[in-house]
């Protein structure tokens, strides 16, 4: 089986080792993280992962918009959004961005492990 690579993007550096974590305990490879919506875009580009976990609420840049510059390089770029408001809106506005899975927090590890498997495999 081919690695499957993940962009891990969280303001909170907690957050991102806690998925980190998890992901890798279940065979995924995290190649990169970022804190800002900036930084995903740049190292999206840089990197190509097969997936990228957004958290929507980020300075400099929020995960909607990252997420929808990182469509726009990539059409093809899998992107699962994460955020601690479990707002319909806001679940809306990702998956208009391109979003195809959306991960509440605080969320259960398998609720990751599953939207991840369903994306990606």
């Amino acid at each position: 089986m081919a690695e499957k690579t993940i962009l891990l993007v969280d303001d909170a550096a907690f957050m991102r080792m806690m998925m980190k974590d998890i992901l890798t305990r279940n065979g995924y490879t995290v190649i990169g993280e970022a804190a800002n919506g900036v930084e995903a875009v740049q190292k999206y580009n840089e990197l190509k992962p097969n997936l990228c976990i957004l958290d929507i609420t980020m300075p400099e840049m929020d995960g909607i918009q990252a997420a929808r510059e990182i469509k726009a390089a990539d059409s093809d770029a899998i992107i699962i959004m994460c955020s601690a408001m479990g707002q319909q809106a806001m679940v809306i506005e990702s998956i208009q961005a391109g979003a195809r899975d959306f991960i509440v927090k605080p969320f259960q590890p398998e609720r990751i492990i599953e939207a991840v498997k369903k994306v990606i495999g």
